[in-house]
C-alpha cells in the first residue's frame, strides 16, 4: 500500500492548529501539527510532506524566515507552501510570501472549503508523483532484470560456441533466437 500524504501545519496558536486539523478532516492526508518554525524545520528533516500550511506571523522565527529555510534545502525546496495569516490584506506581505516561495497566501478568515480544495490538489499531485516514482523504480528493476537475462543468454551462447556437436548448435540457435526476441 502506498504511503499516505502528509500536511505540515505550522502555527504558534494551538486553537488555530486544531481548526486546521478539523478543516482537513476526511481528506486523504495525515495532518502533522507543530507550534513553531523551528519545530517545522525539525519535522521536515524526517518526514516528507505534500503541502505545508504556514502561519506567516509567529514569534522567534516567523513564517517568512521558516519558508526561506525550507526552500533552501534540497529535500524540501519543492514542497508547496500555503501561507495563512491573520494580518489584513497587505499586498506587501503577500508579495513577501510569494518571494520566499509560497504558492498561495490566504488571509484569515478564509473559506475552509477553499483551503480544503487547495490542499486536495496538492495531495493529489503528491500522490501522482509518488506513483510515478514507484513506476520509474519498477521500470529500472525490469531493465536490470533484462540486462541480467541478456548477460546470461550471452554467456550461455559463449559456452555453447565452444562445443561442436549438433545439440550444442541447435541450443545455440535457440538461445540466439531468444536473444533477439524472434
Amino acid at each position: 500500500m502506498a504511503e499516505r500524504a502528509k500536511a505540515l501545519l505550522v502555527d504558534d496558536r494551538k486553537d488555530n492548529l486544531l481548526a486546521l486539523e478539523a478543516i482537513l478532516q476526511g481528506l486523504p492526508v495525515t495532518a502533522v501539527a507543530v507550534e513553531s518554525g523551528e519545530a517545522a524545520l525539525k519535522q521536515l528533516l524526517t518526514d516528507d510532506f505534500a503541502v505545508i500550511l504556514l502561519d506567516a506571523q509567529m514569534p522567534n522565527m516567523d513564517g517568512f524566515e521558516t519558508a526561506g529555510h525550507i526552500k533552501r534545502r534540497e529535500r524540501t525546496r519543492h514542497v508547496p507552501i500555503l501561507f495563512l495569516t491573520a494580518a489584513d490584506r497587505d499586498a506587501q506581505l503577500a508579495l513577501r510570501g510569494y518571494a520566499v516561495g509560497a504558492v498561495d497566501y490566504l488571509t484569515k478568515p478564509f473559506d475552509p472549503w477553499v483551503l480544503r480544495a487547495k490542499v486536495s490538489i496538492f495531495v493529489e499531485l503528491w500522490t501522482k508523483t509518488q506513483q510515478l516514482k514507484a513506476q520509474a523504480e519498477a521500470t529500472r528493476e525490469r531493465e536490470s532484470q533484462w540486462q541480467r537475462l541478456t548477460e546470461t543468454v550471452d554467456e550461455a551462447a559463449r559456452v555453447l560456441r565452444g562445443g561442436g556437436d549438433e545439440a550444442a548448435a541447435e541450443a545455440l540457435a535457440l538461445l540466439e533466437k531468444a536473444r533477439w526476441g524472434n
